[in-house]
């Protein structure tokens, strides 16, 4: 003979005290800017890094040719002059990072309230 089965009534609600979730891990302290980020983009599709230092090795072991078609895949117009091409192609990664990773901004930081002093300052105007 085959054994009972237990009702599952103590299953369902269990399943229902569950909470639902994305199963992502929410440690990250930059605030995601762009769609792209929102989809899964991790940045490192443009430069190959978001590191300064990785890409500044990368840049000095091109030769030029391969240093003017970064350029342009960058969106850089490339010049002659190695060390100006170098510096535009830094200065061009930086704002990509900064832009790439904007801090977030914390809760605290939001509902924070003006300290009296700040409020006499304000009130003067009126």
């Amino acid at each position: 003979m085959a054994a009972k089965r237990k009702s599952t009534s103590n299953n369902k609600k269990k399943s229902k005290e569950m909470i639902q979730t994305h199963a992502m891990e929410e440690k990250e302290s930059f605030e995601k800017t762009t769609l792209d980020q929102i989809w899964g983009d991790t940045g490192f599709s443009k430069y190959g890094t978001l590191n300064e230092e990785t890409y500044v090795s990368q840049i000095k072991g091109m030769n030029k040719t391969d240093l003017h078609a970064h350029a342009v895949k960058a969106g850089i117009l490339p010049v002659d002059n190695r060390q100006l091409l170098t510096s535009r192609l830094i200065r061009e990664f930086r704002k990509y990072v900064l832009g790439y990773r904007k801090p977030s901004q914390t809760q605290k930081d939001k509902n924070k309230e003006p300290s009296d002093v700040v409020k006499s300052i304000l009130a003067e105007g009126r």
